[in-house]
């Protein structure tokens, strides 16, 4: 009787631990957060509106909004007092004088004028600056949801071929019950169907990074759920190349931050120019003695530059130098800007045209390849390894036109960034 209570027990134990980690499972899985629902649209304006370096380059923009108020700020003014003729040293009553004045601090008509147009030249510049990151970012953005659609699109392909391989291993083991293959036979469609499991594993791990990668770019952990509404199709045709460049040229923030500057620059050498016209300092001083009346002092100041040269060559020249720099270099970024327009636009033009002869030319072909193959072996006309090649060439086509699409995508995106705007839509009739 002991034995069969001690056995009961232990029965009763052992299926209620049983049933911990299923509560558990569930629990875990109740209190997971919802995943993300994003587009490609909703992804870039979730970036835009998250994204930390962003928020940086914000406050970057603060601070130089800042800087134009302390540039064009008025000095504040002085107020100075003092006791004379003192009996003890540490004895301010027993002077028998004393002073009370008040200063202020007028600059040289002109001068805030020009500090300030300086300081507003360096605020738009950082304003450009803010916009070039967010046209970096967005692209970055809609680079990383592509990277995940491309992942999840291998996966499908890769559980169709996984069904394909499953398929060839039925076939071949009725084939060899029926003693039209061999044995070997088996065993390739069985390590056939490994490498299927094993392929499906390792875009587990290429998915896992694309998240990862996207949660970056938006701010969040790198572990937070995400669930693209998107699929991969073939982007839209292109526009003229000529259009484009113009667009290019009108667009992008790092030319019309040169532009800004330039334009500071140019206040920055007017103002140092004007090394000869000093600010003037007014004081207001009260006197008063013991026994005597009380009177009044009124000062002006004003600095007498002598040394003209130092001037000349210190910040006259530095800024007449600053000036030629930014020339030089509004010549060299206009030319990068049609080095890149031309390059993203021959990078983007050639992944559209493979891409569209994936889809309408080789993987047609690829799939009634395999069509016929299967059904040729199905009926014992064709060998195990004709149908394997035939499988692995059209998830070879599969595979290569979801990285074409990615790509094609990809590129849009960076002809988008190098345009430094919205790519106009192709004209009618219009050619890849």
């Amino acid at each position: 009787m002991k034995r069969l209570w001690i056995g009961l027990f232990v029965t009763v134990l052992g299926s209620g631990t049983a049933l911990v980690p299923p509560v558990r499972a569930q629990a875990a899985a109740s209190n997971a957060p919802a995943p993300l629902r994003l587009s490609r649209r909703e992804a870039i304006a979730e970036a835009l509106a998250r994204n930390p370096g962003l928020l940086a380059s914000r406050e970057q923009v603060e601070q130089a909004r800042a800087q134009v108020v302390i540039d064009t700020a008025f000095a504040d003014p002085t107020l100075a007092a003092d006791v004379a003729g003192q009996t003890k040293a540490l004895n301010p009553g027993s002077g028998n004088a004393s002073d009370i004045g008040f200063g202020l601090t007028f600059p040289f008509p002109g001068k805030r004028r020009l500090r300030g147009d300086v300081s507003r030249a360096a605020l738009s510049a950082a304003e450009f600056t803010l916009a070039q990151l967010r046209q970096q970012v967005a692209s970055q953005a809609a680079q990383a949801y592509d990277a995940i659609l491309v992942a999840l699109q291998h996966r499908d392909d890769l559980k169709q071929g996984k069904e394909l391989s499953l398929d060839f291993l039925a076939k071949t083991q009725a084939r060899f019950l029926a003693g039209t293959v061999p044995k070997v036979d088996v065993v390739k469609a069985q390590v056939d169907v490994a490498q299927a499991d094993n392929d499906l594993i390792a875009n587990e791990r290429a998915l896992t990074s694309a998240y990862a990668s996207l949660n970056r770019i938006l701010g969040r952990p790198g572990g937070a759920p995400i669930e693209c509404t998107d699929s991969l199709a073939v982007p839209a045709s292109l526009a003229e190349l000529e259009a484009l460049e113009k667009l290019a040229l009108a667009s992008r923030p790092e030319l019309k931050s040169l532009e800004v500057q330039r334009k500071g620059a140019e206040a920055a050498t007017r103002l140092a120019r004007q090394y000869w016209a000093p600010d003037i300092n007014l004081t207001f001083s009260r006197n008063a003695e013991q026994g005597s009346p009380t009177t009044y002092t009124t000062g002006i100041g004003i600095g007498f530059p002598v040394f003209f040269r130092q001037h000349l060559q210190g910040e006259v020249a530095m800024a007449l130098h600053r000036e030629q720099e930014l020339a030089a270099n509004v010549a060299d970024i206009t030319a990068q800007i049609g080095l890149d327009v031309r390059s993203s636009y021959a990078t983007a033009s050639t992944s559209l045209r493979q891409a569209i002869f994936l889809r309408d030319e080789l993987l047609p072909e690829a799939r009634e390849v395999y069509r016929v193959a299967s059904v040729s072996y199905g009926l014992g006309g064709t060998s195990a390894l004709d149908l394997l090649d035939a499988k692995r060439t059209l998830l070879d086509a599969e595979r290569q036109y979801a990285d074409a699409l990615g790509a094609a995508n990809d590129a849009q995106a960076a002809l988008e960034l190098a345009v430094g705007a919205s790519l106009p839509a192709a004209p009618s009739g219009a050619h890849p």
